[in-house]
């Protein structure tokens, strides 16, 4: 007698789908996954929007400690031990659309699956290493410059397809929480953007590629009317040339 076909465990259709120990939740501008302070049982993971991770000090201070993109998790120190508290709190930037997983069905898929275990221990590299490079940025690079890289980020340079240069809204405080500055330094930053044709914003903010200069030459061309050309900084790093087309 012939044995059932095995069923090949799909991740992207496990992540797309409600079912045991998982729900679709759709969340509201300004709405919380969840807050400082509450019981870590469960895991999210974004399918649509954007979000912000914030943390709140004994003294009442805010600081936003990461952005979060669609195709990533959230809340994933829930089960790294023994059921907890949260230690940050999580809220939609934009209209989100996530699949809410429990503590004990994601240990489960961890356990059982191994092509699940390999995709998220490689989000968790990823995430871990995106917090060691936003260290170093904080302690070597100057506000400007991560400014530049916040606002890239958003519009997702660098990742496959087109960037979204449409980014979600977000305030000029939020902006100085990530980079550590003062709203009146991002607001001077902001106005000198738009007055080099790097991003424009009328509500919302759009960003051209040409603000990636902030970042290959961390100058701008009001600073050193001689600057090098994207290629001869590329030779210099040892890198392929970059073809740039300038909005």
């Amino acid at each position: 007698m012939d044995e059932p076909p095995k069923i090949i465990f799909d991740p992207a259709t496990f992540l797309s789908n409600a079912g045991l120990g998982r729900r679709i939740i759709r969340l509201k501008t300004k709405e919380s996954f969840f807050s400082q302070g509450n019981p870590a049982d469960c895991v999210f993971y974004l399918q649509n929007g954007r979000a912000k991770l914030t943390v709140v000090s004994k003294n009442g201070k805010e600081a936003t400690i990461t952005m979060i993109a669609a195709g990533e998790f959230i809340g994933e120190e829930s089960i790294a031990g023994p059921m907890g508290l949260r230690m940050a709190t999580a809220t939609a930037i934009s209209p989100c659309t996530a699949l809410k997983i429990e503590r004990a069905e994601m240990i489960r898929i961890l356990h059982e699956e191994h092509t699940f275990s390999d995709m998220f221990l490689k989000f968790l590299l990823h995430r871990s290493m995106r917090t060691q490079a936003d260290l170093v940025d904080q302690l070597f690079n100057s506000s400007e410059k991560r400014l530049a890289q916040i606002l890239l980020l958003m519009a997702e340079f660098g990742k496959p397809g087109e960037p979204e240069t449409l980014i979600p809204s977000i305030t000029q405080e939020t902006l100085a929480e990530m980079i550590g500055t003062t709203r009146s330094r991002v607001s001077f930053f902001m106005n000198r953007f738009r007055k080099l044709g790097f991003i424009e914003y009328k509500g919302r903010i759009r960003v051209h590629k040409s603000l990636l200069n902030v970042i290959l030459h961390d100058k701008l061309p009001e600073q050193d009317l001689q600057l090098p050309s994207v290629i001869t900084y590329a030779r210099k790093q040892r890198l392929h040339p970059v073809k740039l087309k300038v909005r």
